[in-house]
């Protein structure tokens, strides 16, 4: 794959995917849900490791050097990489109650924990990749099956780990199996799509340990 039909048609492609495919809910009806503000901002703070860990070179999509057409390109991937990203963060958030408001602050101080440590591409990559896996299970999987009516297995060994807990409060509007899909497709893509973004021609974390090991050898 060459970088021109990467980032012409391969990056643009998923990521409007990402943001078509989160924004899809169904339940009894078919509704398409925008991210809210407050995911608008995460998926600011998405960026900001994306491009800190090396993983997005922004020089690469926008540059005095390229074409006028390239770099209206890289505006548009730029737009349509926050726009997924607030989409992947809305996506992972609950629809409601405690789980909602709890989901929401973890994203927070992930993302900014994330940004302190200043990971390499390879360690964002598969951070992203365990930390978004985790709350796709949560909300899809542990959150559904309590919200769901009847008694199952699984739900009674839910039940049984949080005893004492109001169930009411964790309870979540019924939705169809295929969103679960849809999000699973968004979550997916998304990876996808940052692994192939025009990365920096170094790898950052590497060098930033370099320097300091540079810094602690120096002779005093």
């Amino acid at each position: 794959m060459t970088a021109a039909v990467r980032e012409a048609i391969v990056l643009p492609a998923a990521l409007l995917t990402v943001l078509l495919a989160g924004s899809i809910r169904m339940a009894q009806t078919t509704v398409f849900s925008p991210p809210s503000v407050f995911a608008l901002v995460l998926g600011l703070l998405v960026i900001r490791v994306i491009v800190q860990s090396g993983a997005l070179a922004p020089e690469r999509l926008l540059a005095n050097s390229r074409s006028a057409v390239g770099n209206l390109n890289g505006v548009a991937i730029a737009l349509s990489l926050w726009l997924a990203s607030a989409q992947v963060v809305a996506v992972l958030i609950p629809e409601s109650g405690l789980p909602r408001i709890a989901f929401a602050v973890f994203l927070l101080i992930l993302l900014i924990n994330t940004a302190a440590a200043a990971p390499d591409r390879v360690r964002l990559l598969r951070s992203l990749a365990v930390s978004f896996g985790a709350l796709f299970l949560l909300k899809f999987v542990v959150l559904r099956e309590l919200s769901a009516p009847g008694i199952s297995g699984l739900k009674r060994v839910l039940q049984a780990f949080l005893e004492g807990v109001t169930l009411g409060s964790l309870l979540q509007p019924p939705s169809h199996v295929v969103t679960s899909y849809l999000a699973l497709l968004s979550l997916v893509l998304f990876l996808v799509a940052v692994f192939l973004l025009p990365a920096g021609g170094g790898d950052r974390g590497h060098a930033l340990e370099r320097r300091r090991e540079t810094t602690d050898i120096r002779p005093t």
